[in-house]
């Protein structure tokens, strides 16, 4: 079987990305999120190391998503009807996405919180 073109591959993975984004509500809400993250960090001006934690805050989180959706996918091929066990692995996928997010949350309360405390006592002077 002759293998697939690297730029053939690429497309595949960019419409796995858009197919999640149009049909996850969870990753609309990462998108708007990760822009909200990006605006913020524009705003209050992000050095290099914070940069490079954010991105792979946010990387993280969809990758989470993104496989959180392709294990739903199999489990519903594989598992049409009910089934405890096919439950109990979305939830545990949903988990790991769970994780993530609120492992987002931490950082970005370390990295903006003092700059936006920072701020705030700016206004107080």
């Amino acid at each position: 079987m002759k293998s697939r073109s690297f730029w053939a591959s690429l497309h595949d993975a960019v419409c796995g990305v858009v197919y999640a984004l149009a049909s996850q509500r969870n990753m609309k809400i990462h998108l708007i999120a990760a822009l909200l993250v990006v605006a913020a960090g524009l705003f209050l001006g992000l050095n290099r190391v914070e940069w490079s934690v954010i991105i792979l805050t946010v990387t993280a989180v969809w990758a989470a998503e993104i496989m959180n959706t392709s294990l739903e996918k199999v489990v519903d091929l594989l598992s049409p009807q009910y089934n405890v066990v096919a439950g109990r692995a979305k939830n545990i996928s949903a988990g790991a996405v769970l994780v993530t997010a609120l492992g987002a949350v931490l950082v970005g309360i370390m990295i903006f919180g003092p700059r936006i405390i920072q701020w705030l006592e700016g206004f107080s002077r």
